[in-house]
């Protein structure tokens, strides 16, 4: 070669292939390969390639494979990544190197570099970004490696409070000889000598930490003015042994000469790490260009760490606004029993728009809600309260459910023209044993009888929310007592695995299997119920967020109801007081014929002072006795503190004094006014 030395020829190998050729291999036998192939050149039987204690067989396998890792540290050389045993003899060994290996030395290490930042970059959470950097370096760069992160990382803008801390967050390093095992570990110890690692503080063969664990930054110390430098330095530079000493622990020993190097992890605004690389004796120390390399893996950890817990942060946002938007318990509603579930989608999907409610109605009827706002995003988990907001505010107007998804549409409309969600609406009355349901594009519900029978309802699916310009039809069916209504999300039926009409009628097959096995005379627990629908999921099924809500309909029977209509006159509360004497003579609940008399009477002559049209009065009996009493007016009553001179306004305050709760809703068509009041021995009346 003109004007320098011709390049070393790389020697074959024992069994006639070139140790080139045989670094070129990929996979595990690769990376042995080479590693043998450098022991042996350095005077080392086969074998002596030490393993990382992290990594093992997994690394060998996935690093060369993927990255074209194929790189040991020999007795005395160090291997880049992929490259021949004649690259590790010029990297690492004791002979200078002749013209040209420089660059190809220099070459080696762009390439190692580009492969590590890959190896980091394939992280997404915390963990995996720093295993990705100790995973990279050891062997190939370092003999062993400590992660040091401030406790707790800053996110975004948050300035620390307090003290900066440091806490180790991983480590990784080499085996010492006396880890390796089997006849090739013991022929490469007796061949090679076994290596110094007392001078160097990492992971003990059973994971003891001779290393400090934490580490607070002093003001004005020597690892605070290292770390506020950004630059890598070498463990023997000035201020970096004190530094080390600080961060280590100074009962433990820094290594000593260019084997050490103390790399600050900077993130986009602060400092938020330290990483130390460190090499054993056995090995050439680092050179001035590993200085570079060092600040590249460093870069490239310190922002992926940041980005990591950037994006943890705003998951764990999205997930506690969504969860905080749901009902934290739901009601107990006359004659219907309810129980719920709500599970996030896998880590991958993060969080959607969800959602469920139960809110009682009146005429001891409730609402059932569920929904499903499309995409998942934080403006998903927002979108979904204010529909879940919007919807108990029409629930509480007594909205038939095709009106009430009618609002929810144009609602949807004026929070953006791409802001679209599936709801289904159902109205349940315990008096007259109906349902009455609406859908807007979601998957229809499914009746388990009480026999065991289970069928998916068919209602109209309707166009989703937001679509605008469609018509909401609504159906009433029979809600026999026993049976179950089961809502749900598509999430529960419909993944990459399977189609939404698939895993319905799964969901239907599953439902009659459990009542079968709890027996066909009474109704599996709803609790129970919930949990066993959930079983149905497999490992592939988590793609979307699922929210369940079931409905065990007991109803009311027509014997512990009585009603009537009452003219708005001056002898409508007389009237009153003798239809509730007689219902309460009829049910045995005599006792309470003073309190109800009174009571019943107050409210009534307020219906009749506003009311035009009939007033309605109805009792129900069940674990409590309740009284509704309607009208036209839409105007609310108001507890209010009456004078002493006053004649009137002391009704509410006695209703409130007497009455176990009491309420006032507004209708469509006016107001309901209720109460109840307990029974005497109604834990041993059923």
């Amino acid at each position: 070669m003109p004007g320098g030395s011709r390049p070393r020829e790389t020697p074959p190998a024992p069994d006639g292939t070139t140790t080139s050729a045989r670094a070129r291999e990929t996979g595990p036998d690769a990376a042995a390969a080479a590693g043998r192939a450098g022991a042996a050149r350095a005077g080392a039987a086969p074998g002596n390639a030490p393993a990382s204690s992290e990594a093992g067989a997994d690394d060998a396998g996935q690093g060369a494979a993927a990255d074209g890792q194929a790189g040991a540290a020999g007795a005395g050389g160090t291997a880049y990544e992929g490259q021949s045993s004649a690259v590790a003899d010029v990297l690492g060994g004791s002979a200078p190197p002749p013209d040209g290996g420089t660059a190809r030395r220099e070459g080696d290490r762009l390439r190692f570099v580009g492969a590590a930042t890959r190896r980091i970059a394939r992280g997404i959470d915390l963990d995996e970004i720093v295993l990705g950097l100790c995973r990279a370096t050891v062997p190939t760069f370092s003999d062993a490696i400590l992660v040091y992160l401030r406790d707790p990382l800053p996110v975004g803008d948050e300035r620390p409070v307090g003290p900066v801390v440091l806490r180790l967050r991983r480590t990784d390093r080499l085996r010492p000889i006396d880890d390796l095992t089997g006849a090739e570990g013991a022929g490469a110890a007796g061949a090679a000598g076994e290596l110094d690692f007392s001078q160097l503080p990492m992971v003990g063969p059973q994971g003891d930490l001779p290393a400090a664990e934490l580490c607070e930054i002093r003001t004005g110390g020597a690892l605070a003015e290292v770390l506020r430098g950004v630059r890598p330095v070498f463990g023997s530079a000035a201020g970096a042994k004190d530094a080390l000493a600080e961060l280590l622990g100074s009962e433990h020993p820094v290594p000593r000469g260019q084997r050490a190097i103390l790399a600050p992890l900077r993130g986009r605004r602060r400092v938020i790490g330290a990483a130390v690389f460190l090499r054993s004796p056995e090995r050439p120390a680092f050179e001035q260009n590993d200085l570079l390399v060092a600040a590249q893996l460093a870069t490239h950890t310190a922002l992926g760490i940041d980005k990591a817990v950037l994006y943890g942060r705003e998951a764990y946002i999205a997930d506690e606004l969504q969860r905080t938007m749901l009902p934290d318990s739901l009601p107990q509603p006359t004659g219907v029993r309810l129980a719920s579930r709500y599970l996030p989608a896998a880590e991958t999907a993060r969080v959607g728009g969800d959602w469920y409610d139960a809110i009682p109605l009146p005429g001891s009827r409730v609402a059932l809600v569920v929904g499903d706002v499309m995409g998942h995003s934080m403006t998903s988990a927002a979108i979904m309260g204010q529909l879940r907001t919007t919807a108990q505010t029409l629930a509480q107007l007594d909205l038939p459910p095709a009106e009430v998804l009618h609002h929810l549409d144009e609602q949807a409309q004026r929070l953006g023209s791409d802001r679209m969600a599936t709801c289904l609406y159902a109205v349940y009355d315990p008096v007259s044993h109906r349902i009455t349901i609406a859908n807007a594009g979601h998957p229809p519900p499914v009746l388990l009888h009480l026999g065991g029978r289970a069928e998916v309802l068919r209602v109209p699916p309707g166009a989703p929310i937001g679509v605008g310009g469609v018509d909401f039809e609504a159906v009433e069916l029979d809600a026999p007592a026993g049976a179950t209504l089961l809502l749900y999300t598509d999430g529960l039926v419909e993944s990459r695995l399977r189609d939404v009409w698939t895993g319905i009628e799964q969901l239907r097959e599953r439902l009659a299997t459990t009542a079968q096995l709890t027996g066909l005379d009474h109704p599996p627990p709803l609790e129970a119920l919930c949990d066993d629908v959930l079983d149905m999921l497999g490992p592939g099924d988590r793609d979307d967020d699922i929210a369940l809500l079931a409905a065990r309909f007991d109803g009311i029977a027509p014997s512990d109801v009585a009603y009537w209509f009452l003219d708005p006159e001056e002898t409508a509360p007389g009237r009153a007081r003798r239809f509730a004497r007689r219902a309460l003579t009829r049910w045995g609940l005599e006792e309470l014929q003073d309190s109800l008399e009174l009571l019943v009477s107050e409210v009534v002559t307020n219906a009749v002072r506003y009311a035009e049209r009939p007033v309605t009065l109805r009792l129900l009996r069940t674990d409590v006795l309740r009284c509704e009493v309607g009208d036209d007016s839409p105007q609310l009553p108001r507890q209010r503190r009456a004078r002493d001179t006053d004649e009137g306004g002391r009704g509410l305050f006695l209703v409130n004094r007497m009455a176990r709760r009491w309420g006032a809703t507004r209708l469509s068509s006016g107001k309901v006014v209720w109460f109840e009041l307990p029974l005497p021995g109604a834990n041993d009346r059923r």
